[in-house]
């Protein structure tokens, strides 16, 4: 009995630590971006010190054998084509989305990601309806309440609670909305991929290494002055450093304990902290803007959300079970054990 509390309260803290990472990533990015950090050179940097920190982290999992990472043209493009549109593009949708709105705004929209990730499966297949379930129905309420509660955001503000210059609101939510769709049908990609060609680790570190390669000659196509590369600040630089190391080694770590030891579910339900420690440290400490109709719309998505989830708790449970039979029949070869790929947890996938 004191060992069930015990695993259960180190799940909790894992994934407290986790959000709260998330939640300082977004606070360092937003300060950065406020001191004139450019967007797509921000996303740039942070993919490759990602890949420099997942290429030896795969090879060490490995044993030292690099055949996990091997492509065949197919693959490849598959997977070059899910780098420049689900990570290098989405990315600089979410963070330019960071930098035109606001923090709290930021993360609150990603709690759309499974009700929208679950209405695209169902337009393309890969989810069916049961009209008369009351967890399918639950599945499509809780939906339209997340896309309410993103509309309530983006187009009602109301009064605010501080007093703060305007942003510009209207265009940063069509990017941070573009960016949850985005991750929707990365996740969806990411079970193909890591279906029939690489695990999860493996595909992170392609996608870092083309996204990285992608978005350096997106930036430079774009912007001719080298200037723009300089990080001037020390705010700059530890959100650099912060985004591509701790964002991304620690966090995947203890995803993967977490969605091994409790399931997906478990992880997902603690996708709301990352906003409320978000809007907590930043309302508080900061002194950002903070409006009653994008407050609303924030708490609209977080129910949204856990009435989604509960619609999706049998779905889980099927899943589980099916691993647990696949466990039991298959014999591991000493490689990776990190077979599913980490799309229940937090995000998705990175941002």
């Amino acid at each position: 009995m004191r060992l069930c509390w015990y695993d259960g309260g180190k799940a909790i803290l894992a994934m407290v630590v986790v959000q709260s990472i998330y939640a300082a990533m977004t606070i360092l990015t937003k300060q950065a971006f406020r001191e004139g950090f450019n967007v797509m050179v921000f996303v740039a940097y942070k993919q490759g010190l990602a890949f420099l920190v997942l290429f030896p982290t795969s090879i060490l999992l490995n044993r030292g054998k690099i055949k996990n990472l091997a492509l065949g043209l197919k693959g490849f493009l598959w997977v070059f084509v899910t780098a420049v549109f689900c990570t290098t593009v989405t990315q600089f949708c979410y963070y330019q989305g960071l930098n035109l709105t606001s923090s709290s705004m930021a993360t609150a929209m990603l709690n759309l990601i499974p009700g929208v990730t679950f209405l695209l499966s169902l337009l393309l297949g890969f989810e069916k309806l049961k009209w008369r379930s009351l967890r399918s129905m639950a599945k499509i309420f809780g939906t339209l309440i997340c896309i309410g509660g993103a509309m309530c955001m983006a187009l009602y503000k109301g009064s605010s609670i501080l007093l703060s210059s305007e942003q510009n609101l209207m265009l940063g939510s069509i990017l941070l909305f573009g960016t949850v769709i985005g991750l929707s049908f990365c996740l969806i990609l990411q079970v193909i991929l890591c279906k029939h060609y690489l695990d999860p680790l493996s595909l992170s570190v392609w996608l870092s290494f083309l996204a990285a390669i992608s978005s350096a000659i997106l930036t430079g196509f774009i912007y001719q002055n080298l200037n723009i590369w300089k990080i001037r600040t020390q705010t700059q630089l530890i959100a650099c450093l912060f985004g591509g190391i701790i964002e991304t080694a620690v966090p995947y770590y203890l995803l993967a304990w977490t969605l091994a030891t409790r399931g997906p579910l478990f992880a997902v339900l603690f996708n709301p902290l990352g906003t409320v420690i978000t809007t907590t440290f930043t309302f508080l400490v900061l002194g950002e803007i903070l409006y009653v109709g994008r407050l609303v719309g924030a708490i609209a998505a977080i129910v949204g959300l856990y009435i989604v989830l509960w619609g999706k708790v049998e779905d889980y449970g099927t899943k589980t079970e099916l691993d647990q039979k696949d466990d039991s029949i298959e014999q591991v070869d000493g490689g990776s054990d990190l077979h599913e790929p980490l799309v229940s947890g937090i995000r998705g996938v990175d941002v």
